[in-house]
């Protein structure tokens, strides 16, 4: 294949899914649930400092976004 042809295939690709991203970001609001506020994210508070680590968000984006590659490679095939 034309190297000029693969990389625009991917520019396109690249752009939907920011495109996706950030309607995601834009409508975050009114999703039923608060991606960073799951329940299983650890929120520790002290008297003077806060620790948060989002841990369920984050195995939520691993998992969307390996499907994703997963269905992009497929078609690709």
């Amino acid at each position: 294949m034309d190297p000029l042809r693969e990389s625009g295939k991917l520019l396109i690709v690249i752009g939907l899914m920011l495109i996706v991203v950030g309607a995601v970001l834009y409508g975050g609001s009114r999703l039923p649930f608060r991606l960073g506020r799951l329940p299983g994210d650890i929120l520790v508070q002290g008297k003077s400092s806060t620790f948060y680590f989002p841990i369920v968000t984050c195995l939520v984006l691993s998992l969307a976004l390996t499907l994703l590659s997963w269905l992009f490679s497929s078609f690709k095939r």
